[in-house]
């Protein structure tokens, strides 16, 4: 799978149908965090739905063969394209949450992100105090993010589908809330969910990749 956001099209792509690329690590690498239940319904199933509905959705349509990133654009904000942007969007933003996390994720980031991390919120740990207060408060489904704006890292909060790619702002990591993404692992205790992930899982070198 890609290792960075600007190879994702070319990853969820062949021809003009859109794919599920593999996941970047086994089902039950995440395992006691997030078991391997909990990715064969995600990933197997909900990911899997966004891809298929998507191939519905745009066949025929000057839609089939764009990008992901150029039908999300484009879509953005259309009522009459609610569908298509949804699962284009959602297809993305699970593309990108597999590969912000990692089994050997956790710790210190690397020392030009932490850099620019310190700029932002003084330190690390105030980083993730804040980024984890934004998964926790997501009201309803939805994602928390760490992104960049310009030259500075801001964190952003986006429900259902929506992502910082509709805003113009280059996504770096994110946390799925829905409850699908950790309900069978920590039922209604999402605090603990996300604050698991962010302390054993989260894919600094991941994030540090996508920094413009």
């Amino acid at each position: 799978m890609s290792t960075s956001l600007d190879d994702f099209s070319k990853a969820a792509q062949s021809g003009n149908t859109y794919v599920l690329p593999p996941l970047p690590y086994a089902d039950n690498a995440l395992e006691p965090i997030i078991s391997a239940k909990t990715l064969s319904f995600h990933y197997g199933k909900h990911h899997k739905g966004y891809v298929d509905n998507l191939n519905k959705l745009v066949a025929g349509t000057p839609f089939a063969g764009q990008s992901l990133e150029q039908i999300i654009t484009a879509t953005a904000g259309h009522a009459d394209k609610v569908g298509i942007f949804n699962n284009a969007a959602q297809v993305w933003n699970h593309m990108f949450y597999w590969n912000s996390l990692s089994p050997n994720g956790g710790g210190e980031p690397p020392a030009a992100l932490k850099q620019k991390i310190e700029a932002a919120f003084g330190s690390v740990d105030t980083f993730k105090q804040e980024f984890a207060n934004a998964a926790i408060t997501q009201f309803g489904s939805g994602w928390a993010w760490l992104a960049q704006e310009g030259a500075k890292l801001t964190i952003v909060k986006t429900s259902n589908a929506d992502s910082p790619l509709t805003r113009s702002i280059r996504p770096l990591l994110t946390i799925d809330v829905w409850e699908h993404a950790y309900y069978l692992d920590f039922q209604n205790r999402r605090p603990d969910y996300v604050n698991t992930v962010i302390d054993k899982l989260i894919n600094w070198e991941f994030a540090s990749a996508n920094l413009a």
